[in-house]
């Protein structure tokens, strides 16, 4: 599987403006809706902060990894946004995290879906990709650096 057949550059957010954690999952979630054919952004939010109820997508190193499922939706849907300042995320390590990879999936695709959650998970070991990630200036750097180590793994 590759992630970058789900992300797509016009899903990275580069600069992400919120403050904390509901701010971030409802900016990601109007980007996705605003980029994405028929998706609502209330939708969107609501998947993503009921599956933060069931305990912290944060998981840590500076990375959240938040998810859900859509009735609606055809075909997964992978978004990115970094910020800068960094959100506290109720995260696994307790620190901050700075990069979010949002995976919205079909309610049906439950394999693809955990198989997506498992292949990011990978990402985050490499310290190089966490640094690319750190110095990309733009979307499609960071769709870059993301499209690199999608290759290697």
């Amino acid at each position: 599987m590759k992630i970058c057949q789900y992300l797509t550059p016009d899903l990275i957010v580069p600069d992400l403006n919120a403050l904390n954690k509901e701010g971030v999952l409802s900016e990601l979630a109007d980007w996705i809706a605003a980029h994405v054919s028929g998706l609502k952004a209330e939708e969107v939010l609501q998947v993503l902060l009921d599956r933060e109820r069931l305990g912290s997508t944060g998981i840590g190193e500076g990375f959240a990894i938040p998810h859900g499922k859509l009735k609606t939706l055809e075909q997964m849907i992978i978004a990115f946004g970094r910020s800068s300042q960094g959100i506290s995320f109720d995260s696994l390590d307790g620190k901050a995290a700075y990069y979010f990879f949002v995976l919205i999936a079909p309610e049906d695709s439950a394999g693809l879906h955990l198989k997506a959650l498992a292949k990011i998970s990978r990402f985050l070991k490499n310290s190089a990709f966490k640094e690319g990630l750190s110095r990309a200036s733009d979307r499609q750097a960071l769709h870059k650096v993301i499209q690199e180590q999608d290759d290697l793994i």
